[in-house]
């Protein structure tokens, strides 16, 4: 088996649809039917119920899953370790969103290359369904993540659950407008605010990276929900205050990885991050790898 094969297979597997899998993949549904296909012949059993509504895994399929994840993953750790710099004994590659690089993770790039010199490291910046996709099919070790979805084969760790607290800053400062900032801090912050506030979803301005709309409101006035380790230095200088909530929000960080990872490598990765978040002087609970199910 290909590992073009193996991609597809576990496309069509997670998105339950030949369509959506081509659509993902950037090639014709015609080929994705015929690499699964050709699949099935060479294992000899059908992976997919198809039907009108999609695709579905047969009980071969999911049997054959964790063996396509784990193939993957393996030739990819081959191909790039392969390529490993002279002098590092691994490769530790690490995805986030790019409010976390900014908010916690600019600091741990500088506190592993000081601790552990022999690990070399490839860190990327996507969207939280892409580096869960990159997880699953090996190119990535660890991503960190404000709100993950459930997928077969990977661990979530609760990091920290930060308190979101609504600043306001007076436009009497600067020239801005007193108008609420939405920040997309994660998918259950945005259903949260539609549930309990949807009236701050007519906001003019919304920002998707939660330190630049903090500076947008440092400077131009307004409000907004921000992590209070983050806003806590403006708070000290006397720039804005706190407004008091009824129900206040909460906005959880979590690392996911694969279920059998490179335990020697994810254990400094998770020494570096208690590292920097207790610099912040952060709470919060930690949940020791439960798989997502």
């Amino acid at each position: 088996m290909d590992m073009e094969t193996a991609r597809t297979f576990l496309e069509a597997a997670t998105a339950g649809s030949f369509v959506a899998a081509a659509e993902r993949l950037h090639v014709t549904q015609s080929t994705v039917s015929t690499r699964i296909r050709h699949l099935e012949d060479q294992l000899g059993c059908q992976l997919f119920v198809r039907n009108k509504n999609g695709a579905m895994l047969t009980a071969a399929g999911v049997r054959f899953q964790r063996h396509a994840i784990a193939m993957l993953r393996l030739w990819e750790q081959a191909r790039q370790e392969a390529a490993l710099p002279i002098g590092h004994r691994a490769l530790l590659r690490i995805g986030s969103e790019a409010g976390l690089w900014n908010r916690m993770l600019n600091r741990w790039i500088p506190w592993m290359r000081r601790n552990a010199e022999d690990i070399a490291l490839r860190c990327e910046v996507g969207l939280a369904d892409d580096l869960l996709q990159r997880l699953r099919d090996g190119t990535l070790d660890l991503a960190v993540l404000y709100s993950p979805r459930a997928v077969p084969g990977l661990a979530v760790r609760l990091l920290l659950e930060e308190d979101l607290v609504l600043v306001r800053v007076p436009p009497a400062l600067s020239a801005g407008g007193d108008h609420y900032v939405l920040i997309d801090w994660s998918d259950e912050f945005q259903r949260s605010i539609r549930l309990r506030n949807p009236e701050l979803l007519s906001t003019p301005l919304s920002i998707g990276v939660g330190t630049l709309g903090l500076d947008y409101v440092r400077q131009c006035g307004g409000t907004g929900h921000f992590p209070r380790s983050l806003v806590q230095p403006m708070l000290d200088q006397g720039v804005g205050e706190v407004v008091p909530e009824a129900h206040p929000f909460s906005l959880p960080i979590y690392a996911v990885h694969p279920a059998e990872p490179d335990v020697s490598v994810l254990k400094t990765a998770f020494e570096g991050l208690r590292a920097i978040l207790g610099s912040d002087g952060a709470t919060g609970n930690s949940q020791q790898g439960a798989d997502a199910q």
